[in-house]
């Protein structure tokens, strides 16, 4: 396992990260305990959670396997977070201080913890000014009840006000984004990947596979069947599946990833796994596996880099499918060289 600070922080985490939305759902607890233990005998120290994952499920899990081991806290970095809704009242949802502080109680609780090394805004609050939610922030450290904040899905322009905000009202500053992020989807290199270089930022990218995508389990026009999200469940994801399988992008992306695993001997789940790692700003990557086994595949990739040409081909096969203007040729290359032409 190999490691990198966490953002601009002096705190080190893996680059892989447990993600654990799967807990008390599609894995058990038995399993998922299993898959606590196997991450931390790799090396890993990183795990990744939710309140809503589960409605608490989740978080209560992880929190039963910290209890039953002790000496294990001060050997991992634990993350999760708030936003969506725990209730069904209407301050039981957003970015509030009112929503937060209690969403924040019950995940220590959950957790069974003192403090949150990170705590996470789930996604962007429209109707709750950001200053409140940065100032939460800010007293939940100073409380010492988190130790960073970090934020999830918000947009370029979010990031970027939440950054100047914390610079100029001396707040705690955001240290972390996680979107979504993988070889079908790279919309965040348009703006996000720039505000999180200009600003210390790590990228904490979940969904690196691409639902199973990305690991080959999927055929051209053929309806999911057998060990698969999408086979369990086709309707579950069908809205999504048929667009994407419709793309002649998504296919070459595909037979790039799998014509680079042949090659090397590995697991196209490795090799996708081994590219999102190693992209800019990208401090640990956010694994979701159902068994074990899916994490011991996904575990191997923890020290898999692919070379100069490998990369080069996964970038121009997987290039984000986009108009002229701002985000085609002429601001691409505005981007890269810094100014306007």
């Amino acid at each position: 396992m190999e490691y990198r600070t966490l953002g601009g922080t002096g705190t080190i985490v893996s680059t892989q990260c447990l993600g654990t939305m799967t807990f008390g759902n599609e894995s058990s607890e038995e399993v998922s305990h299993a898959q606590l233990d196997r991450f931390l005998e790799r090396g890993g120290n990183f795990i990744d959670t939710a309140n809503v994952y589960s409605r608490g499920v989740s978080e209560e899990i992880v929190g039963r396997w910290l209890a039953a081991r002790s000496e294990v806290r001060d050997q991992v970095v634990i993350a999760t977070k708030g936003r969506f809704a725990m209730g069904d009242l209407p301050n039981d949802v957003g970015l509030s201080r009112v929503n937060l502080s209690r969403a924040l109680d019950a995940s220590l609780r959950r957790l069974q913890v003192d403090t949150i090394d990170l705590y996470q805004a789930h996604a962007w609050d429209a109707l709750t000014p950001l200053e409140e939610t940065l100032r939460f922030f800010d007293d939940a450290v100073r409380a010492g009840k988190i130790r960073y904040a970090g934020v999830s899905n918000f947009l370029g322009w979010q990031l970027q006000k939440a950054a100047m905000l914390t610079d100029r009202l001396g707040l705690t500053p955001i240290v972390t984004l996680q979107p979504q992020y993988n070889l079908l989807v790279r919309e965040i290199e348009f703006e996000l990947t720039a505000v999180c270089e200009n600003e210390g930022i790590g990228i904490l990218p979940w969904s690196p596979l691409a639902g199973g995508w990305l690991t080959g389990k999927y055929r051209r026009d053929e309806v999911p069947t057998g060990d698969s999200r999408l086979g369990d469940n086709p309707e579950r994801g069908m809205e999504a599946y048929a667009p994407r399988n419709a793309q002649e992008r998504t296919w070459q992306v595909i037979d790039a990833v799998r014509k680079i695993a042949d090659s090397r001997g590995v697991s196209m789940a490795q090799v996708a796994l081994a590219w999102t790692a190693d992209r800019p700003a990208v401090t640990s990557v956010i694994l979701g596996a159902r068994t074990v086994e899916q994490l011991d595949d996904n575990l191997a990739a923890a020290d898999l880099h692919l070379s100069a040409d490998e990369t080069a081909l996964l970038d121009e096969v997987s290039e984000p499918i986009v108009g002229d203007y701002p985000y085609g040729p002429q601001g691409k290359a505005q981007r890269a060289s810094g100014r306007v032409l």
